[in-house]
């Protein structure tokens, strides 16, 4: 299994990289960073809606194995996302229903690379991501998802609620994965189209993405911790849709 180039640093090369049509997962800058140059960079990083993050220099030191990165350092990413349009578009022709994930803010990237792998097993038609909040697929997400990344289409979005409104326009019901209701995902019809949210390690699914979805649906927890880890209850909601559907 090979990947391009994971990471590229300086301020030419990264502003070059995106002038070029790099696709870039996120550019890391040093904070305070200033001047002419840091300034175009910092435009084209809004104009092409990349995510960012600002760092202190040690980090900058260790993601470039201290080489000369000039307060930048980015991450390409080694797959080409695809285009959530055409998937669901694509999708609903088949005649079997159609199955989605959307995670809302899921930031570890081993956690995101299993939970590739898992939906990738379990046939879902396309894992959607936001531009901000969301791991990166790295090689570390790559490694951990066993070369599922290439297999399965990874759309970005500005916003997990544009990919609400897509859905629920194509008639896709959205189903969030919640502690914040009393229905269990057993219950729930999975066989018809359907998109199955995740949230973040943290908070879960934010509320306002809680409050547009069709259904919201937890597993049974009959131990004393109160929570399970997402990349194991993402396993759970997915094989539950697949035996409803086998």
């Amino acid at each position: 299994m090979e990947t391009k180039t994971s990471k590229i640093f300086g301020l030419r090369s990264v502003i070059e990289a995106i002038n070029s049509g790099e696709t870039i997962s996120k550019v890391f800058l040093q904070k305070d960073l200033t001047g002419a140059i840091s300034n175009e960079l910092n435009g084209l990083i809004a104009q092409h809606n990349i995510s960012r993050s600002y760092v202190p220099i040690e980090k900058l030191n260790k993601l470039s194995k201290n080489n000369n990165h000039q307060g930048v350092v980015a991450e390409i990413s080694p797959i080409e996302f695809a285009d959530l349009d055409a998937i669901i578009s694509t999708s609903v022709e088949k005649d079997k229903a159609p199955l989605f994930l959307l995670l809302d803010g899921v930031s570890d990237v081993r956690n995101f690379g299993a939970i590739i792998r898992t939906a990738e097993c379990a046939g879902v038609d396309a894992i959607v991501i936001s531009k901000h909040g969301s791991a990166p697929v790295n090689a570390d997400a790559i490694k951990t998802s066993a070369g599922a990344a290439f297999k399965i289409p990874i759309c970005k979005v500005d916003h997990i609620k544009d990919a609400l409104f897509q859905f629920q326009a194509a008639e896709i019901q959205t189903v969030a994965a919640t502690e914040k209701t009393d229905n269990l995902i057993y219950t729930i019809d999975l066989k018809i189209p359907t998109a199955i949210i995740m949230g973040s390690e943290e908070r879960g699914v934010n509320p306002s993405v809680l409050k547009m979805v069709n259904a919201k649906a937890k597993l049974p927890l009959l131990g004393e911790i109160e929570s399970l880890n997402v990349s194991v209850a993402c396993g759970a909601f997915l094989y539950e849709a697949t035996r409803q559907r086998l």
